[in-house]
């Protein structure tokens, strides 16, 4: 069988192709949305591939294995591969063998076991043993409180994911609504996806509902959607971003959106801290302690109030202490908000164990073509490395070769053609070493933002950035997350950390706010034409590649 007019080819080694432009895409992208991960999504056919991960989490938001096999196959132009079959199902009877349900006397948790030989065998796991309590019957077993988190994630890790039933508490009761109307007088609503994400979430109200990660674009409104969603709990909320300047945009949206009033949203940052029932705090001052080996005195911010919500911005950042507490507040309401969940140390089975599974996603594509992000054009311009910057660059130890090919003397040319080029466009130019992006700086009369950039200077360049009193930023890793730049329509990367995907996720996102006229953003990537700095652009070409950016290679710069 060959069958054209279905959309799928679902492969024996679990990779799904499926053709963009083909008239049911939008039922092949439904059905795997729920059981597959997106890898690739370049213009014409994009890949996925179905994981344990993914069909946990395909049982987790309470989808029917069986039903998804059934839609596959009336999906898939070629028979169904007998080894998707197998794994599918061999994946989806692991969920549900170990269930998290409150103990009846509301003295702890209890895990029960489908049978006694699986409860038998959880005990010899390795890792699990101390996460566990007395075992109350042959299938059940006491689990402390505190042990929640940490068991799911080992037990994930181990091969057996749980499907945790013991809820939460509802916490501090809150009175929040979104505005109809902002303001200065203009009307406002939830987009339609942003209400699909907020239901996806809460899973119609159902047990299901309360925890997960939603994975939209940059420039989508993920903020928005927080707030919808913490509106809908009704409950005091903490919300943990990546910077000072994000926590200031988090209250700006708060207060600009909903019916919250300044009494009632708080700072807790390296500046503030004032805790209020919405509170928005920083990572950084989470995991901030004296010396590497002291302790982290913040961290109980996470008990000092009943919270009903946890809202995790740029989840796919989350630190490792973070993780670790997380752990212990399972009993908290947690999202987590992405615009990849991407992590270069491989972590993302312990987003799924400890903030919840994938609850709703929006290729970046559909949005740009309906109008919500702009288009983005990219573009590397591969620069000759001459005279002592090469000899240099020959000389340079293997750890200081990227470095010295990153700081090529013609790049600093090509960004004044870049800015003459589209006059009209706000530009970032954006770099990892900051005596690199100093030297631009002065050279170009343009202001400079770094890590050591204080807040109140941050805060003064950003706002003459979004009124036009400033045409171009020279900007270090600091602007790479959670910052509102909604005109910035250019962006010109002059270095890079290594090849990393998730870094050029983020920068690209500084320009998808969506434009006036064409809505178009340009990107451009300057790099040393044969180094090891071409070698590590692949990686982030591919990347864009991958999904679905058209992406230019140009030598030289007229």
């Amino acid at each position: 069988m060959n069958d054209p007019s279905r959309p799928l080819i679902i492969q024996g080694d679990l990779t799904v192709l499926v053709e963009v432009d083909h008239p049911r895409y939008a039922d092949a992208r439904e059905c795997l949305a729920h059981c597959a991960e997106l890898v690739k999504s370049p213009e014409h056919v994009h890949s996925w591939r179905i994981t344990a991960l993914s069909v946990w989490n395909t049982c987790a938001i309470g989808k029917d294995v069986s039903a998804t096999l059934r839609m596959l196959a009336e999906l898939s132009r070629f028979p169904l591969p007998e080894t998707i079959t197998v794994r599918l199902n061999e994946w989806a009877g692991r969920w549900g063998k170990l269930t998290l349900e409150r103990s009846p006397l509301d003295d702890g948790l209890v895990l029960q076991c489908r049978d006694a030989a699986l409860a038998g065998h959880i005990r010899t796991l390795p890792g699990i043993h101390h996460h566990l309590g007395e075992q109350l019957s042959a299938c059940a077993i006491q689990v402390p409180l505190l042990e929640r988190g940490k068991l799911k994630v080992a037990l994930t890790r181990a091969g057996y994911p749980v499907d945790d039933r013991a809820g939460f508490t509802p916490g501090e009761a809150l009175s929040l609504a979104m505005r109809k109307e902002l303001p200065g007088g203009a009307p406002f609503a939830l987009r339609d996806y942003q209400h699909a994400a907020v239901d996806a979430f809460l899973a119609g109200g159902s047990t299901r509902g309360g925890s997960g990660v939603l994975v939209l674009a940059c420039g989508a409104g993920k903020t928005v959607i927080g707030l919808a969603a913490a509106a809908q709990v009704g409950a005091a909320t903490l919300v943990l971003t990546t910077s000072t300047t994000a926590v200031r945009q988090w209250i700006s949206e708060a207060l600009d959106k909903t019916t919250l009033t300044p009494d009632q949203i708080g700072a807790f940052d390296g500046t503030v801290k004032d805790l209020r029932p919405v509170t928005v705090a920083t990572y950084h001052i989470l995991t901030h302690r004296d010396s590497a080996t002291g302790g982290f005195p913040h961290l109980d911010l996470f008990q000092r109030r009943d919270w009903g919500l946890i809202i995790y911005d740029e989840v796919h950042q989350l630190p490792a202490p973070i993780f670790q507490v997380t752990a212990g507040v399972q009993a908290r309401r947690r999202l987590g908000l992405t615009a990849t969940l991407v992590r270069e140390d491989q972590r993302e089975a312990e987003v799924f164990a400890l903030i919840g599974p994938k609850r709703y996603d929006s290729p970046w594509r559909e949005l740009e073509s309906q109008g919500w992000i702009a288009s983005a054009r990219c573009t590397e311009v591969r620069l000759p490395l001459t005279g002592a910057a090469f000899a240099a660059y020959c000389q340079a130890d293997p750890r200081r070769k990227l470095r010295a090919a990153a700081e090529n003397p013609a790049k600093l040319d090509a960004i004044r053609v870049l800015l003459a080029r589209h006059p009209a466009s706000p530009a970032l130019v954006i770099g990892t070493y900051v005596d690199q992006l100093g030297a631009i700086a002065d050279s170009l009369d343009l202001p400079l933002l770094t890590g050591s950039t204080p807040q109140p200077r941050r805060d003064a360049l950003y706002a003459d950035f979004r009124a036009g009193r400033i045409r171009a930023l020279v900007v270090s890793k600091v602007a790479n997350f959670a910052v509102d730049l909604p005109d910035a329509a250019l962006a010109i990367e002059v270095s890079g950390s290594f090849g990393s995907r998730q870094e050029e996720a983020q920068r690209l996102g500084r320009l998808l706010r969506p434009k006036p006229g064409d809505n178009v953003a340009h990107f451009y990537t300057l790099v040393s034409a044969d180094t090891i700095e071409q070698d590590f652009a692949l990686n982030r070409q591919r990347f864009l590649c991958e999904q679905g950016y058209h992406y230019a290679i140009v030598d030289g710069i007229a």
